[in-house]
């Protein structure tokens, strides 16, 4: 196996920055219940061996009623050699279960997300979709979503010269 990638948590300020970005005026805890929680982020890991995917821990415990989704700080990013991507799906119980789902069906982190200005915090949106009416519970340190570096290519006659400066969305549009 060819050894392409690392994982690293975010500083804490950019970890305190989305929470607040994404709980707010909702956000009960203090910084010190905060700091508990960036403390006991545990980095990605195979299960196995034989494992393909890199297990992503729930920061928090979420509760998802059916058609419930939230956003999730996972204080994590990923710096991967040039040419390899990070694809994310939801751990496959999961989405057998639950039809838990990633609001964007696949996450794509590029190689260049690392140096992005939010230090490339990977940042997951889940849904519960159950069909069966089953509240989704994720125990906090629990794996909920997967992540696999795949290898990709890139046309004869590619010119991208553009360098990312930002995070979600921001190479769209771009020529």
């Amino acid at each position: 196996m060819r050894r392409i990638a690392r994982f690293y948590k975010v500083s804490f300020q950019r970890f305190c920055e989305d929470w607040m970005d994404i709980f707010g005026g909702q956000a009960i805890r203090q910084d010190k219940e905060i700091q508990e929680i960036y403390q006991d982020i545990r980095l990605p890991q195979r299960a196995t061996r034989g494992s393909a995917g890199y297990d992503f821990y729930a920061p928090m415990e979420i509760i998802l009623a059916p058609g419930e989704g939230i956003k999730v700080p996972t204080g994590i990013r990923a710096e991967m050699d040039e040419g390899w991507v990070l694809t994310c799906y939801p751990r496959s119980g999961l989405g057998f279960k639950y039809r838990m789902q990633l609001d964007n069906t696949v996450g794509v982190i590029d190689s260049d997300y690392f140096y992005s200005d939010n230090e490339g915090h990977i940042l997951a949106k889940i849904t519960n979709d159950s069909q069966e009416g089953r509240a989704l519970t994720i125990p906090a340190g629990t794996g909920f979503m997967q992540g696999i570096f795949l290898e990709y290519g890139i046309t004869v006659d590619d010119g991208a010269e553009a360098v990312r400066n930002g995070g979600l969305g921001s190479t769209t549009g771009r020529s």
